[in-house]
């Protein structure tokens, strides 16, 4: 049998009786298409991917998870999982799990840590944590879930100095491929536990989550806004700017075409510019003495960036808020270096016409490039930076863009390290080929033996998947 196919010869036809079998058993709803309430249930951030699966259940707990798991395997459906969609693929044809309805997190404030259900937003967690002078390692991005940011690695705005938000998962609740509702530590099913933190949904359906949080109350942050005019001369100085920053500073730069709407700041609207993001966590003074380089650049049209409680973190990157239709593509670099900003500017800069909304560079290394323990599966090699781009716009123009973005991504390939980062990798590149080059050799096929031992059918495969190994 091919796993990634699944076919549901010899399983149980999905009827009309089976549904509403499925729907005694659970408290959520459990709807078809052209039901009341199916397109508003099946909503995602990315209007670009519509969801359109042959059967969703919006799970109140683990036990609709665990209801919805036993129907698809009876079934033969695959299975997705739907919290908010920032990263979400098609659903066609299966089952698909929203998990919105379990939105649960409880601080331990004592032990520093938070226990978030598998529908929780990062802005609630923050909200929670700082509450008592805590906080997690959020991404940057406050609507962003909390669970399948962290199972994809979690590289946020204080990153370089506590690592990746798998780094600091203590425990995982999971419904696995036979329906049962396990409890996964370093010490219950380590190999398990390893893979979870970086092998996305691969492995079942995680209901919860345990992690660290961390005695943050502030930061010296925000934004520096530079006329694309001198996006060149703002990005090599950013480059170079990065060789010298302590752990304790995490930044971005960002080329931003910003529409020219009202709620774009009055100098932003309609033109490109460049944007560097600031998060530091030592004193504000010190935080103005390291970013006067940047500062000193040209002068800025928006400075931003100042001491701030930890609860305003998301004002940093200041991400859309509600769903828009787009095109995401990303890759590794090596280095950041001036020919490299060369390249950029001339595929991407001034008077290009690029489509891109976005295109950013975060900084790695500190806390990122130490290996935790115990280990996991995100491993980035020697990738000093992460490089994203996103175009907005709807299914109508996504060739258009991916040929523009195959041509950039072709443009920059002598600084890339040939990987991703498997949070950032888009829809396009989500193939088998995409997906094994995401990580390293060893750690790939370490991946596909437990997930053969774990979901052998490849049932949760609407994801990022990783194909199930051989016996051999």
């Amino acid at each position: 049998m091919n796993p990634r196919n699944n076919p549901a010869q010899g399983r149980t036809p999905v009827t009309e009786a089976a549904v509403a079998r499925l729907a005694a058993q659970t408290a959520g709803p459990v709807l078809l298409p052209g039901n009341d309430g199916y397109d508003a249930e099946c909503a995602s951030y990315n209007l670009a991917i519509p969801q359109q699966p042959a059967l969703v259940v919006g799970a109140a707990g683990a036990a609709d998870v665990q209801a919805a798991v036993r129907f698809a395997a009876e079934h033969g459906l695959p299975v997705g999982v739907l919290a908010t969609g920032h990263s979400a693929l098609p659903s066609d044809g299966a089952l698909l799990i929203t998990t919105r309805r379990m939105d649960g997190v409880v601080i331990d404030a004592e032990a520093r840590t938070a226990r978030v259900e598998a529908g929780v937003r990062w802005q609630q967690v923050v909200d929670a944590a700082t509450a008592h002078g805590l906080a997690p390692l959020n991404g940057a991005s406050p609507t962003v879930g909390a669970v399948s940011y962290t199972l994809g690695g979690g590289l946020g705005p204080i990153g370089r100095t506590f690592g990746f938000a798998s780094d600091h998962v203590h425990l995982i609740e999971i419904v696995t491929a036979d329906g049962e509702l396990r409890t996964v530590t370093a010490t219950d099913e380590p190999e398990l536990f390893w893979a979870l933190r970086g092998g996305k949904g691969n492995f079942g359906v995680v209901t919860a989550l345990e992690f660290a949080l961390f005695p943050v109350r502030r930061l010296y942050g925000g934004g520096l806004f530079f006329p694309g005019e001198q996006a060149a001369e703002v990005l090599k100085a950013w480059g170079r700017w990065t060789a010298g920053v302590p752990d304790e500073l995490t930044s971005s730069v960002a080329l931003l075409q910003l529409p020219p709407t009202p709620e774009v700041p009055e100098p932003l609207r309609g033109r490109l510019v460049a944007h560097v993001r600031i998060a530091y966590l030592g004193a504000a003074e010190e935080g103005e003495r390291l970013i006067a380089p940047l500062r000193a650049v040209t002068p800025p049209l928006i400075d931003s960036v100042t001491d701030m409680p930890y609860s305003a973190v998301g004002s940093i990157h200041a991400d859309p808020p509600t769903p828009i239709p787009f095109v995401d593509r990303s890759a590794l670099l090596r280095e950041f270096t001036p020919e490299l900003v060369d390249t950029i500017i001339a595929q991407a800069g001034p008077g290009t016409g690029s489509p891109l909304t976005v295109l950013e560079i975060r900084h790695l290394g500190g806390a990122l490039g130490r290996r935790p323990e115990p280990t996991n599966a995100i491993d980035l090699g020697d990738a000093a930076f992460t490089f994203y781009t996103v175009a907005i716009g709807g299914p109508d123009q996504a060739e258009a863009f991916q040929g523009y973005l195959t041509r950039l991504l072709q443009a920059i390939q002598p600084w890339s390290t040939g990987g991703r980062f498997v949070n950032f990798l888009g829809a396009s590149d989500a193939t088998a080929e995409g997906v094994q080059a995401t990580y390293p050799p060893q750690t790939y096929e370490r991946l596909a033996a437990i997930k053969r031992r774990s979901d052998p059918t490849n049932i949760f495969r609407v994801n990022h998947n990783i194909i199930p190994g051989s016996n051999e």
